[in-house]
């Protein structure tokens, strides 16, 4: 697979700094498909470097201006759809169907929408004898994982860009051939060189010289929780602004009123997605003691469906992280109903669909994440029993709740200590602001509200 072997800095790919490369695996068959440059400090150093000088200018374009070539970028990425949605898959494992509807349509709804709000938000506004001004934070460091690796470069660069900041982008390591391809979407979109830079290389190397670099105004980081405070840590010590998108284990609170089978249904469907390497996911399904039966025989059937549905896992060491959770959840004492931790094929990192009862609130598997196709179902008594456990983790960052009518399930959201909520099956809206409470983060991402992240206030008084 075509590969760039440099890095793209400044409006063009140079030769890296050094000469170390990082092997990029196809996770369904383990083959190596492509090499990419292991960035250093000093490739960093000169993609900061770039954004810096590119600031003024870029910060100074009129919004409509920055909105039509996010609007150009958009253009770019819906002409190339079909080159993206086959290099997701050839480089995380997605089914392609997939990749195409997901990893690739998600992120053109959002560049679109980031190309209508650069246009339409308020970056100026009267308050009293005062007018006020949003004005862009600076450069920013953009750190992105590998389980969503389009729309998560998107949902940080389109923001940054709308704002009138330059970016530097460090992409995950097993999924940089996306990165790049964005990169060359940037170039063809017309967007001035230094506004966007490419680093391709290691989390501990690249990313965090681009974390420390006193040169970033911004850390925007989505990844892990312990990474995360990492960076938070070391942000704060520079009095530096971060964005952090974290961990989660969301709960999928199913109410006796509900439809229990619809319920179950979408639950399932939800967790596998990507091969459950989604850190929305309603990986904890939370059923009435009087439907618990009902409802773990519903979910062992559907899970049985996605057997063949759903694709590896990225890497060998998630592959062995997902199987361990699996065995200590069976030495914990849940009971397997569908799945389990043997290996469904001889050759890639492939794991069942599989689901858990009798599952507690305090077993390992209801409390960490764990980033595979795996649902624990979990019993409650009533509403109240049901919060506490809903809320009883470290994280809060997605759920959902399912009544026999909005009004009722509204009323349990609005008492979880979690950002996002959805109703009854509610759809994606890619203007809403994703975000956790607790360990699953700080500040927002997409609509408005992910727009503000990028932006810093200024007042005048008259």
């Amino acid at each position: 697979m075509k590969a760039h072997d440099g890095m793209y800095i400044g409006g063009e790919w140079r030769a890296a700094a050094g000469t170390d490369l990082i092997a990029v695996v196809g996770p369904a068959d383990e083959q190596v498909i492509a090499h990419v440059p292991a960035g250093t400090a000093e490739d960093v150093d000169a993609a900061v470097s770039a954004a810096r000088e590119a600031l003024p200018e870029w910060a100074a374009t009129p919004p409509a201006e920055r909105a039509a070539k996010i609007a150009a970028l958009r253009d770019v990425l819906v002409a190339r759809k079909d080159e993206i949605a086959q290099t997701v898959t050839a480089e995380l494992g997605a089914p392609l169907p997939f990749s195409q509807s997901v990893h690739a349509g998600v992120p053109i709804l959002v560049a679109g929408s980031y190309a209508e709000l650069a246009a339409s938000y308020a970056f100026e506004e009267k308050v009293g004898n005062s007018t006020v001004y949003a004005e862009p934070v600076g450069v920013v460091g953009a750190i992105t994982p590998w389980n969503y690796p389009l729309h998560q470069i998107v949902a940080k660069v389109a923001p940054a860009l709308a704002a009138g900041c330059t970016v530097v982008l460090k992409p995950a390591e097993d999924t940089p051939l996306t990165a790049q391809l964005f990169a060359e979407a940037v170039h063809e979109a017309g967007i001035p060189a230094g506004v966007f830079n490419l680093v391709t290389g290691l989390g501990p190397v690249a990313g965090q010289a681009l974390a420390e670099h006193e040169g970033v105004d911004l850390v925007s980081f989505t990844g892990s929780t312990a990474v995360g405070k990492q960076i938070g840590a070391t942000a704060g010590a520079a009095v530096k602004r971060v964005a952090l998108e974290l961990g989660g284990k969301s709960a999928n609170v199913i109410l006796p009123s509900a439809d229990l089978a619809k319920a179950v249904g979408v639950g399932i469907a939800n967790v596998m997605g990507n091969s459950g390497q989604t850190c929305s996911a309603w990986t904890r399904m939370l059923v009435h003691t009087s439907q618990y039966d009902e409802a773990v025989a519903l979910a062992a059937e559907a899970a049985a469906k996605y057997g063949d549905r759903i694709g590896p896992l990225v890497n060998a060491k998630q592959h062995a992280r997902v199987r361990g959770y699996i065995e200590k959840g069976v030495a914990e004492g849940a009971r397997l109903v569908a799945g389990g931790p043997d290996a469904p094929r001889e050759q890639g990192y492939f794991v069942s669909p599989t689901v858990f009862a009798d599952v507690t609130p305090e077993m390992t598997i209801a409390q960490e994440e764990i980033f595979g196709p795996v649902v624990s179902i979990i019993r409650y008594e009533d509403e109240d029993d049901a919060l506490r456990i809903a809320n009883g983790t470290v994280y809060g960052l997605a759920g959902a709740v399912w009544a026999g009518d909005d009004a009722e399930a509204v009323a349990f959201a609005r008492r979880m200590d979690t950002g996002q909520v959805d109703i009854n099956g509610g759809r994606f809206n890619p203007l809403a602001p994703f975000g956790g409470y607790k360990q699953s983060g700080v500040g927002r991402e997409l609509g408005s509200h992910g727009l503000a992240e990028y932006l810093q206030t200024k007042s005048l008084q008259f």
